[in-house]
């Protein structure tokens, strides 16, 4: 093939077959859409030009700055749009959590600028939100920048209902499969796609994957978050199920190490509820007429998440197993933690006076906290806590996050570590907020 620029290599991903021998399913046909194949390395790339692509000519007969609301992959494929054609780009984020794809930001020459969010991603409903404020502020009239929007624009979505759909079905011989399986972020692949197949097939069902709301997958939304995207529609899927960070990586070994295909830990995910979702189906097609088929999307490449690997497997990259972690926990130890409701925790705060850490990042605390607590962003805290209790026994401490589910690990994590009085706050900082208890800024 020759092209005349690399954006014409965009699309026209493999769907390539998972060996039965390695999903264990026997009645169904498992496909795996090739999205990391993209020439800047995911599924965002598609999305990133289909959004720029218009408004190019114009952004730089104006001299404008690309921005999008990003922390990952948009970004960097958008980086790449902006400096072939002579803009600069800047991504605003509320908290960049992969250190390698922030390394290759810079190394593209993107600017960013990492905004005192109150949660951990866009949150349109929360007006006095600054990421909030900052993206209203991008789409009013006489801005200078071209803002893609991914997370509302139509485009983000028409590049998967008019590409990526259409590729599948083409490469099934012009079937659309029985089940369409997607990690959901800003929900433009899974919608488009879903839509394309439906209208080739009402009959086809679709899966969104979201993450567990206590971990962290990259370029997943949790249950929580995946409603505050403004592309996301429940009615597009028949049902949404969540996946463990754990669940992730034992999918993406699996992918990367008996089927060739070097996913990330999103593409892990999509394998590991794929096969999860479609085991018990597939023992009821037991002595049926024909053959079903699934497809689900590897998002893109496993090089950029060395270090999440690494923070969280490091066994499997020679290193020793991480003690005091808390993938370790089992549920009955999460759901024996103590927990502490806003108005209990209040009390406590004046009577007892215990260390109160704010798990969040430094710009979510920066905007509003706990008045007299500690910020100690979550990754920290967890090399902390693997070195041993971070504080004497006979401190109370009292943790906060976002919803209450984080936090609450780590409180029954203390709590095995053999510390007395360590409580979770019930809700996190978004129940203390509801419940109108005050909060202070930096």
């Amino acid at each position: 093939m020759r092209f005349d620029s690399i954006t014409e290599a965009i699309g026209n991903t493999p769907l390539v077959r998972i060996d039965p021998a390695v999903h264990g399913l026997r009645h169904i046909d498992l496909y795996a859409k090739l999205e990391m194949l993209n020439p800047f390395g995911s599924v965002k790339d598609r999305a990133a030009w289909n959004m720029a692509r218009a408004g190019l000519p114009g952004a730089r007969e104006r001299g404008e700055t690309i921005v999008e609301l990003s922390s990952g992959n948009t970004a960097k494929a958008l980086a790449v749009i902006a400096g072939m054609h002579g803009l600069s780009f800047k991504s605003v984020t509320n908290r960049m959590r992969i250190p390698e794809v922030k390394d290759l930001l810079l190394l593209l020459g993107a600017e960013i600028e990492e905004l005192p969010g109150r949660s951990e991603c866009l949150d349109p409903t929360d007006t006095e939100d600054p990421l909030t404020l900052f993206h209203q502020r991008l789409n009013q009239s006489g801005s200078a920048h071209l803002h893609t929007d991914q997370y509302f624009n139509a485009l983000n979505t028409e590049a998967h209902e008019t590409g990526t759909g259409p590729e599948i079905v083409a490469d099934l011989d012009g079937r659309a499969p029985d089940w369409f399986l997607a990690c959901v972020g800003t929900a433009g692949s899974s919608t488009g796609v879903a839509r394309s197949l439906r209208a080739h097939d009402p009959a086809v069902r679709v899966i969104g994957l979201v993450g567990e709301k206590s971990d962290f997958i990259p370029g997943i939304r949790n249950i929580d978050e995946v409603h505050e995207v403004g592309l996301f529609d429940p009615a597009t899927y028949d049902t949404i199920e969540s996946v463990g960070a754990d669940d992730a990586i034992d999918g993406m070994l699996t992918l990367v190490r008996r089927c060739g295909i070097l996913a990330g830990p999103t593409g892990g995910a999509a394998y590991h509820g794929t096969v999860r979702h479609l085991r018990p189906i597939d023992a009821e097609l037991a002595g049926g007429p024909e053959r079903r088929t699934a497809v689900f999307i590897v998002c893109d490449r496993v090089e950029s998440y060395l270090g999440y690997v690494k923070q969280r497997r490091p066994e499997l990259l020679g290193r020793p197993p991480a003690r005091n972690s808390v993938s370790t926990l089992t549920d009955t130890e999460v759901r024996a933690a103590q927990v502490i409701e806003v108005a209990d925790a209040q009390k406590w705060i004046t009577a007892e006076r215990p260390l109160v850490i704010d798990l969040r990042s430094s710009f979510a605390y920066a905007a509003l906290h706990i008045d007299g607590s500690v910020n100690i962003v979550d990754e920290l805290f967890d090399e902390l806590v693997r070195g041993g209790l971070p504080f004497g026994r006979r401190q109370p401490v009292l943790l906060a996050c976002p919803v209450g589910e984080q936090s609450a690990r780590y409180a029954a994590l203390l709590t095995r570590m053999g510390h007395p009085d360590v409580r979770s706050l019930a809700g996190g900082i978004i129940a203390w907020r509801d419940a109108g208890a005050p909060l202070v800024r930096d």
